[in-house]
Formats: C-alpha cells, sequence, structure tokens
C-alpha cells in the first residue's frame, strides 16, 4: 500500500509546532525521525492531512544534568542516546536498550520521543522509562506538564498525549551509587521485536534488594510493571529463593496475549525465563544482549 495524501511543514520552533498543531485541529501528525511513522502511513494505519516536522528543532535535543535529573531531549536519536556520556553514567539501561533496537540506520534516525509516543508494546524504552520510574515532560499552548510513565502509556500505540500535545522531553532520576539496572528480551532474530523482554532496576547491596522495579515488554498491549513480582524479589534477595518467589509471582499479576510468536501460556513461561536471565545479570552486575530464539 502506498500512503494517503498529505501536506507537510517544518515547524521552526516548539511554539510553532504547537500552533500549527491547534490550527489544524487534530488532523495533523508530528514526525521526527519517522521510523514508526511511516509505516503506519504507509498501511493506512494513520491518514493525517498535514505532518509537521518537528526533528530538525534545537529545544527538542540534547542531555542534560541537573538536581539528580537526566533530562532527555524527545528528539534525541537513539544512537546520541547510546553514545552520551551523561546517559551511560547516569542513567545506563537507556545506553544498554540501544544496542537492541533495531538495526544502525534505525537508531541514527529514530527519536526517544517518537518511540514513547507511538508506545510500541514490544519497544524497549517504554519498558526502561517504566522501570526508572521516568516522566514525560509533554509540551501543550498551556506550558508544560509532567506525566508519570507508569499512567502515560494507555493501549494499544495509546498513550496520554492530547491532539495538541507534543513530548518536549523525558527526565529519568540519576543512578543512584548501589543503583543496578538491566535489560533482557528474547527476539526472533537480533534487530526483531522482542517476543518478551523485561527491563529491571534496584538498589543492591550483596544480595539484597530494595526498591526493585520490574517492566516486561512484548508481552501485552503496553509495557506493563510486575510489582508483586517486584516485592517477592525484595523480600528475598538475589537468591536462587527470591528468584524464584518473583518467577512465581509473575502468574499472578501477568496476562500475556497469544500472538504470532505463540501462546498465552508460552508468553507467560517466556516471562519467567526473561526475568531469571535478567536477575542473573543484575546480581554480577552484567549487561548483555540477549538472545534470538
Amino acid at each position: 500500500m502506498k500512503a494517503a495524501r498529505f501536506g507537510y511543514v517544518r515547524a521552526t520552533s516548539v511554539s510553532d509546532a504547537l500552533r500549527l498543531l491547534a490550527e489544524h485541529g487534530g488532523q495533523a501528525k508530528l514526525i521526527a525521525g519517522g521510523q514508526s511513522l511511516l509505516a503506519s502511513l504507509a498501511f493506512r494505519l494513520s491518514e493525517p492531512s498535514v505532518l509537521i516536522d518537528i526533528g530538525r528543532l534545537p529545544e527538542l535535543k540534547g542531555v542534560t544534568l541537573a538536581n539528580g535529573e537526566v533530562r532527555i531531549g524527545a528528539a534525541t536519536t537513539h544512537t546520541d542516546l547510546g553514545n552520551n556520556v551523561v546517559i551511560r553514567t547516569h542513567a545506563p539501561l537507556l545506553a544498554d536498550a540501544v544496542q537492541h533496537i533495531a538495526h544502525p540506520a534505525i537508531r541514527n534516525r529514530g527519536t526517544i520521543g517518537g518511540s514513547l509516543a507511538y508506545a510500541d508494546p514490544a519497544s524497549e524504552l517504554p519498558a526502561c522509562c517504566l522501570a526508572l520510574d521516568a516522566q514525560v515532560i509533554v509540551a501543550s499552548d498551556k506550558g508544560e506538564r509532567r506525566v508519570p510513565a507508569a499512567t502515560f502509556f494507555t493501549g494499544l500505540l495509546e498513550t496520554a498525549l492530547g491532539d495538541q500535545d507534543l513530548i518536549a522531553a523525558i527526565a529519568v532520576p540519576a543512578r543512584k551509587p548501589n543503583e543496578r539496572a538491566t535489560l533482557y528480551e528474547i527476539a526472533r532474530r537480533s534487530g526483531d521485536y522482542a517476543m518478551a523482554g523485561v527491563a529491571v532496576r534496584s538498589d543492591v547491596t550483596g544480595s539484597a534488594t530494595h526498591g526493585t522495579r520490574l517492566a516486561f515488554f512484548g508481552l501485552a498491549d503496553t509495557a506493563v510493571l510486575a510489582p508483586h513480582a517486584a516485592a517477592a524479589l525484595d523480600a528475598h534477595g538475589l537468591t536462587s529463593g527470591g528468584i524464584a518467589a518473583a518467577k512465581a509471582a509473575l502468574s499472578t499479576e501477568l496476562s500475556p496475549l497469544a500472538d504470532q510468536h505463540g501462546s498465552a501460556a508460552m508468553k507467560l513461561h517466556l516471562a519467567g525465563v526473561v526475568l531469571e536471565r535478567a536477575l542473573a545479570q543484575l546480581a554480577t552486575n552484567e549487561t548483555r544482549r540477549g538472545a534470538a530464539a
């Protein structure tokens, strides 16, 4: 298929982009890297009357560290995210996740803001933002507001963004001294969307864990937290018993959807597999690529 006809305009600033969104009354779509949007246009899953290009706005680029928080401009590309020294030092989970995202050509164009706005349930960055308790900074004609990642993703390819909103930045708490984080996923081939994956962050002292957050992706309509499994781990630590308890808790709070990769039962099994492997990495503070099925 081919995309329906649409107009194109390049915004000159964030305020100009917001003006254009208001002018077109919900018939416009924002484009930065376009790696998700162009595919949806080609399949006519989206048929906007005009595309508003925000990919070159300097206001939406760059990474800063201030007051214990890392602020990441929404138009920061995946490649820049993975290479940035501030990210690698203070939010390394995001940098580690980049190597799982598609292929270099996609990473060079795709942006963190676009990934969050598109909200694909098998994408790594939404799950990482959940695990890190990040906040999405949303700009509108009323100013900026912060939306916790836990409430930002509302359904399949749906978010808390309104028709006249845009993501300006993402705010992530800077890594604490004892904090560890890792991501593990299983995909059929390197660069494919995950069949199942988990992003983990926890404060680790010896084998004890505290404040663990487990965010699973590739299993439901959105990335999803597993608080009961996290609580089981914090109660028992990174021991064989603690890992077994965390895995057992998954059956009470995850309801995977069957898809082209397998049944709901198989997806629940994979959730336990990726969790056990991620926690093994966390115990040794390792980060690895994951596995192809």
